[in-house]
């Protein structure tokens, strides 16, 4: 009979072993899709500042480095590094100024310089700027930096210093997007 109770009870264990064991695997499958879903979302984000005291349009890129890392040695080279690797990031940024573009309502783009870049923290920088037109009724932007890379890839941009701030957002397949200004602010 103490045979029979101590099959019963072994049986009894290993059952509840067997679905706790299924219950983490489920649960840790889940964590690490979340995890990994979460780690998916590419997005990038940019200031276009008006600068009264430089009289420019000031630009500022932050994309997040571990994307830039993975961008890189896709765009370029599958040893590139953009952490220590000066050219990398010379040719990262070069790619970004390629992607973006402001122009005036007349369709003209203003021509933008590329001022430096840089690795700060988990983040990696590009900057660009340009004299301010002395009329300026509003920009059309394009940003496409990384979206040719992943269609997923949200740009976003914020205009400050000309008026209100603005938000600007570069989804699916959105390639320009326009801002007006109201003249009392320039």
């Amino acid at each position: 009979m103490m045979k029979a109770t101590m099959t019963s009870k072994l049986s009894s264990i290993r059952q509840g072993t067997v679905a706790l064991l299924a219950l983490l695997l489920v649960t840790g499958s889940f964590a690490y899709s979340t995890a990994v879903k979460a780690h998916q979302i590419k997005a990038a984000i940019t200031t276009v500042l008006f600068n009264p005291r430089t009289e420019n349009i000031e630009v500022m890129h932050r994309f997040n480095l571990h994307d830039a890392e993975h961008a890189v040695k896709v765009l370029f080279d599958k040893n590139a590094d953009i952490m220590d690797d000066e050219k990398t990031q010379q040719a990262f940024a070069d790619y970004v100024g390629h992607h973006f573009a402001l122009l005036n309502s007349e369709d003209t783009s203003l021509a933008l310089e590329q001022v430096g870049f840089e690795v700060d923290g988990k983040h990696f920088w590009v900057y660009q700027e340009t004299a301010q037109p002395p009329a300026l009724e509003g920009l059309k932007i394009r940003h496409d930096a990384l979206r040719d890379l992943w269609p997923s890839q949200v740009n976003t941009i914020n205009v400050e210093g000309n008026g209100p701030l603005k938000t600007l957002t570069f989804t699916d397949n959105v390639t320009l997007l326009e801002v007006g200004f109201n003249s009392d602010h320039h």
